[in-house]
């Protein structure tokens, strides 16, 4: 009788194993194929997320306003003309500050070449070297050898394409954003509606709402401090004398969604108008150095103060974020790449099954501050 349980035993733990292996190969193939499903389908998705990130964002100001009896479609309506109305002059007054800085990037890469020709001496014979190895290659091709070039697209219509898919993207953001705002609580009622016990009900709820207020409060705090430190950069190089200081400031706020990497890049941005604008090294270092301190203030103290530290992610968690969705849907992607992480890792810490992974993605001193 011992052998007969023993081996229905082994035959339960085989069972349970194999059960277990096919779910992960599963689970594998699920992750593959809805990668693939958000790198090909990313014009329906893009727009989709940043709806839902806007609505989240405003969330807390709906509700706010529906306390104070304003009902939500007419706090909502309001809300995503006021966003529309922002971004439209935002546009406008970035567009021609943009165009010029497009146009005059010949002229800055001479000037910045110009600057820094003291140092760039080894690097321009090598260059110049292996333009001749390529030169004398090429003159040695046989005379009826000919090059077929295939003709890429214009400036005009690659722009003009971009142009209407940016501008799709917008209108499907702040449609299906007003939506989700309006709706309320309609999402959470039917989720409710799918459980049948009053205790699942309840619990589910309560994590549903944790949740939401949770990622809420921290991409409002996020956009408000992003948006405070654009001001600051943007008085910053405004003060120096750096042309088109509205610039670097609306480019310092977007640039703060990623960490470390965005505030390196408008660093090294702000660095080389400077090179090409002072006439002294000294004086152009001055500008960037402001930067820096800007980033430094906000990332030391402003954040960890006001956001707290229960939500901050490890470093190597964020790189490969930023790296995995700027790979998938390009700059906008990176922006997003650390809200999304946040809302991870905010479902995994409300979430028992889910909170080993959860606390691999915080920081090291999370549970010393929890």
């Amino acid at each position: 009788m011992a052998e007969v349980e023993k081996k229905e035993e082994e035959v339960a733990a085989i069972e349970m194993s194999m059960r277990r292996r096919t779910f992960r190969v599963l689970l594998g193939i699920f992750l593959i194929l809805f990668v693939y499903a958000l790198y090909f389908a990313k014009d329906f998705f893009l727009p989709v997320v940043l709806a839902f990130m806007l609505a989240l964002t405003l969330s807390p100001i709906v509700r706010v306003l529906s306390w104070r009896g304003v009902p939500a479609p007419l706090s909502a309506t309001l809300l995503v003309l006021v966003s529309f109305t922002g971004l439209s002059i935002m546009g406008f007054l970035l567009s021609g500050p943009v165009l010029d800085l497009v146009n005059d990037a010949p002229k800055i890469g001479r000037e910045l070449r110009e600057r820094v020709s003291e140092i760039r001496g080894p690097l321009t014979r090598f260059v110049e070297a292996s333009e001749e190895i390529e030169n004398v290659t090429e003159s040695g091709n046989e005379p009826d050898v000919q090059k077929v070039v295939i003709a890429q697209p214009g400036i005009v219509s690659r722009a003009a394409g971009n142009l209407l898919s940016f501008g799709t993207t917008v209108a499907v953001t702040l449609v299906l954003s007003l939506f989700l705002l309006a709706s309320g609580s309609l999402f959470y009622e039917k989720m409710v509606q799918s459980f049948d016990l009053m205790s699942d009900k309840k619990r589910a709820l309560r994590v549903v709402y944790d949740v939401e207020r949770e990622i809420s409060r921290y991409l409002l705090t996020v956009a408000l401090i992003n948006s405070g430190l654009g001001v600051a950069v943007g008085l910053c190089c405004w003060a120096v004398g750096l042309p088109t200081p509205f610039v670097w400031g609306v480019a310092a706020a977007l640039l703060n969604f990623l960490p470390y990497v965005g505030s390196l890049i408008g660093i090294v941005l702000v660095g080389i108008i400077s090179v090409v604008t002072f006439d002294t090294l000294a004086t152009a270092m001055v500008a960037p150095l402001l930067y820096f301190a800007c980033t430094a203030i906000e990332g030391q103290f402003v954040t960890p103060l006001v956001v707290g530290r229960r939500l901050e992610i490890n470093a190597v968690a964020i790189f490969i974020a930023i790296a995995f969705w700027s790979w998938l849907w390009g700059f906008a992607g990176a922006l997003l790449a650390v809200p999304i992480l946040v809302i991870v890792k905010v479902f995994c810490d409300n979430f028992e099954v889910m909170r080993s992974f959860g606390n691999f993605l915080g920081a090291q001193h999370t549970n010393d501050t929890e």
